[in-house]
């Protein structure tokens, strides 16, 4: 790690918890600590030394357009000049909602928010608020926020530090969440059997992609579908990362299964801090001030998020930008795969559009149990050649990878030389 980086880490951990504000990025289990970033651009980071990185995180996925995109800076910047808060109603929450219930079929209203915690947290009080009900069926490795209710069995950062729940939750917050493996419906089944007419909601990613990245089998989605109506529960689909972002409809559109409710965050900010829940409009109309479940946020709408993240909606549509995500990704997996190929190395990798994610486990990955199957030695190995080498993957094996439409070929090119040289090691 560099000097000024060294420095700065020993200054925040002195002030900061752990010397990070979010767990992740303190390099945990890789045997070293995490550089410090001076500023960002495109496809590339460069940190407080200089040091210029092809960079695969992209601040964890609202990046879509890679770093400060001319586009979105303008809006931000003309935004900031008439307000940077309101704490009132303005135009730009309007019009955010009107193309998100555009976009998105099964949002009828919609609400603002400044965090996809926020969002997952408010989708599950609604979900309970309406249902009359308390309890709630989640997935083992499906990450949703650091919300009590449902920080049991979890991914991301939880995972990494090898500490799947969290101290601080009740019991009584833990015994209402019912945590089952993913893609496996019959474990559904025989909850809502156990449970008749108490289980508010379903929640999950669709793409699970806090526990690396892996894939619902054919029919599990609509298996849920049919679960929720029959039993009268809401299905809540977390597209908090793959909301715009695998398509422009998110993974419900890829997979035509209609959710209740949806929570979205990351891309619809631009890289500002925003998130956003909807829906039904007979369950959003619950909400306060129509309803009885309260939920409220004074930066709710906040004008620079609404800017920042209308302009880089507009602008993916704009340029297709799922069309040159998805040809980026074939690229990018084509490379890697040969790369595992000509090495010999016993890996898996998965990819849906511009999300990736490489396991080191030779046995295939569908659920949270067999992503744990992956060797972290290997994978911290990996990292440190590849960051060494001027390219930055997720500092987790149990976290997703993410191109933009600002990586080139030529990026793409000089990845593939690093992880093959990388894998060979």
């Amino acid at each position: 790690m560099s000097t000024q980086s060294a420095e700065l880490f020993a200054r925040a951990r002195r002030r900061i918890p752990g010397g990070v504000n979010s767990p992740v990025r303190a390099f945990r289990g890789l045997g070293r600590e995490p550089f410090f970033v001076e500023r960002a651009q495109g496809a590339n980071i460069w940190d407080v030394e200089g040091k210029k990185y092809i960079d695969y995180v992209g601040t964890w996925g609202p990046a879509i357009l890679g770093h400060a995109p001319p586009v979105v800076i303008e809006a931000v910047q003309a935004a900031a000049a008439r307000g940077v808060s309101f704490g009132i109603p303005n135009p730009l929450e309007v019009e955010m909602a009107e193309l998100i219930c555009r976009w998105v079929p099964s949002i009828e209203k919609v609400r603002m928010v400044n965090s996809g915690t926020e969002a997952t947290m408010s989708c599950v009080r609604l979900a309970r608020g309406f249902t009359k009900r308390d309890r709630i069926i989640k997935f083992e490795g499906c990450y949703h926020g650091h919300v009590d209710a449902l920080l049991v069995h979890a991914g991301s950062g939880a995972l990494t530090h090898g500490q799947p729940d969290s101290a601080g939750v009740p019991d009584e917050f833990a015994r209402l969440t019912i945590a089952l493996p993913f893609n496996n419906l019959a474990a559904v089944r025989e909850t809502f059997a156990k449970w008749p007419n108490e289980i508010a909601a379903v929640i999950l990613e669709p793409i699970p992609a806090n526990a690396g990245l892996y894939f619902p089998q054919a029919g599990f989605l609509e298996g849920l579908r049919e679960e929720c109506t029959k039993h009268g529960a809401l299905l809540i689909f977390d597209e908090v990362m793959t909301g715009f972002r695998v398509a422009r409809g998110g993974a419900q559109e890829l997979y035509g299964v209609r959710p209740d409710l949806t929570a979205l965050g990351k891309v619809i900010g631009g890289g500002l801090p925003v998130g956003a829940f909807g829906g039904r409009a007979e369950i959003m109309d619950q909400l306060s001030p129509l309803g009885p479940v309260y939920q409220a946020g004074t930066l709710s709408g906040n004008p620079l998020a609404m800017a920042a993240g209308l302009a880089q909606l507009r602008e993916l549509e704009r340029i297709d930008g799922w069309k040159l995500l998805e040809e980026l990704g074939a690229r990018f997996e084509q490379a890697t795969r040969d790369s595992l190929g000509e090495t010999g190395t016993a890996a898996v990798f998965h990819r849906v559009g511009s999300m990736f994610c490489l396991f080191f486990t030779p046995n295939p990955v569908t659920d949270l149990a067999s992503a744990k199957d992956s060797d972290p030695g290997k994978f911290a190995r990996f990292f440190n050649h590849c960051l060494d080498a001027g390219v930055y993957f997720a500092p987790s094996q149990f976290e997703t990878g993410f191109l933009s439409t600002a990586h080139t070929p030529e990026q793409l090119d000089e990845t593939a030389r690093v992880v093959r040289a990388a894998l060979a090691s």
